[in-house]
């Protein structure tokens, strides 16, 4: 951990300093974290008393003992105060999460595109109810997105202006900060975090939803190109004078590997989006009793999963190509970047127990040096909601960075 800041804004650093040091092992004395920070006790416990009283830290009641003397009261990241508002948008569903301070994610909402505005509204005022205020919104993306500015460039499957009219123009998220980002490269994140210690050094996260995007870790950094645009893996040709994509080429690998794809190839509707399973209706905490919202359905990758169950020819035969096509794109990343794991995501998760083998005879065909070692692939740890956690993370990370910009609210 870093020292104790010497020149600039020293208070503003030192909050972050603490408040960093508790996250990492709360809950801790002041003792331990003026250790740790190599801060005074009298400057920590100046420090503390200010994010108790902001709602970042509050003292568990619970006694901890760190040597000789009485025992001094622990100090935790405080659940109730800031959260980090995630929003994923997709072609036809919105998800949104609410996540304190501590990672518990506290409200789950799942509808459609139009209805954007309203599950903004009910997820402010459920996390309101509990105690909670948005310390920003983090919208996650399918499309190019500058990294400067936060602006979305290209969404081959969206209309952009639409979506930033939807973004900027939310009346429930007046005064709140609101960044941008590509849902594939928030997804990684997520999946990154949630393993710790245990995620892959190097791996490429695939988020399969209508269409596919990828988010890369290099050596435990997120790599995002020069741009800011790498991962676009469902733009990858894997049929060269195949079906039309809406980026303008043919034989992406969207066009057989994505969900509308693999319901054209079985024979089926598109399916209602508007209510994944698991993550539709509030969480219990948020006053809801997980009851799905009116009018939601079930998610085309469930229904996809149903008929494979079942052992339907011709949803089989469509999973069946669409892993195919996952292996070619993804055998030719592999054999670029030399990485220990493949990561299905988005809805490609609750189908990896049918992409998975057809995927990895393709990888055992293509790579160069699959005689010798392979990478896993596998289903994400966190499933379709790791892009809205992603985002809804990337908001906590902030306050964690930088708490006086909270407590300045």
């Amino acid at each position: 951990m870093e020292g104790p800041a010497r020149t600039g804004s020293v208070r503003a650093h030192n909050l972050a300093l603490v408040l960093r040091a508790v996250a990492a092992g709360g809950p801790v004395s002041r003792a331990e974290v003026a250790a740790a920070t190599g801060l005074t006790r009298a400057s920590v416990s100046a420090l503390v008393e200010t994010l108790l009283a902001g709602r970042l830290l509050r003292e568990t009641g619970a006694p901890t003992r760190t040597g000789v003397g009485r025992p001094s009261t622990g100090l935790e990241l405080d659940p109730r105060g800031p959260a980090g508002l995630g929003i994923e948008l997709n072609v036809d569903h919105v998800a949104v999460c609410l996540v304190d301070l501590t990672g518990g994610v506290r409200v789950r909402l799942a509808g459609r595109f139009p209805a954007l505005d309203t599950l903004l509204g009910d997820a402010v005022a459920a996390g309101s109810a509990l105690g909670l205020s948005p310390a920003g919104a983090a919208f996650a993306v399918p499309g190019l997105v500058d990294p400067a500015t936060g602006e979305l460039l290209v969404t081959p499957n969206l209309d952009a202006g639409g979506v930033r009219e939807a973004v900027l123009g939310s009346a429930a998220l007046r005064g709140v900060p609101i960044s941008v980002e590509n849902e594939a490269t928030l997804a990684a994140r997520a999946e990154q975090r949630a393993l710790g210690d245990a995620a892959p050094r190097s791996f490429l996260q695939v988020s399969g939803e209508v269409g596919i995007g990828a988010g890369l870790v290099l050596d435990g950094r997120l790599y995002r190109g020069s741009h800011g645009w790498s991962g676009e893996l469902g733009h990858v040709t894997v049929r060269p004078g195949g079906r039309p994509c809406g980026c303008g080429s043919d034989g992406c690998l969207e066009q057989y590997a994505g969900l509308r794809a693999i319901l054209r190839a079985a024979g089926g509707s598109d399916g209602d989006r508007s209510g994944r399973s698991g993550r539709s209706g509030r969480s219990p905490e948020a006053g809801g009793g997980g009851s799905p919202e009116a009018g939601a359905g079930r998610s085309p990758e469930a229904g996809i999963a149903a008929r494979a169950r079942a052992g339907e020819p011709g949803m089989l035969g469509a999973l069946a190509e669409a892993g195919e096509a996952l292996g070619i794109a993804l055998a030719g990343a592999l054999n670029l970047l030399d990485l220990d794991a493949v990561v299905l995501g988005g809805a490609h998760a609750e189908l990896a127990p049918w992409l998975v083998g057809p995927i990895e005879e393709q990888l055992a065909r293509r790579l160069v040096g699959a005689a010798v070692s392979r990478p896993v692939v596998r289903a994400s740890v966190l499933g379709a909601d790791a892009a809205a956690l992603g985002a809804a993370w990337s908001v906590l990370d902030r306050v964690l960075d930088d708490p006086g910009a909270w407590l300045g609210r």
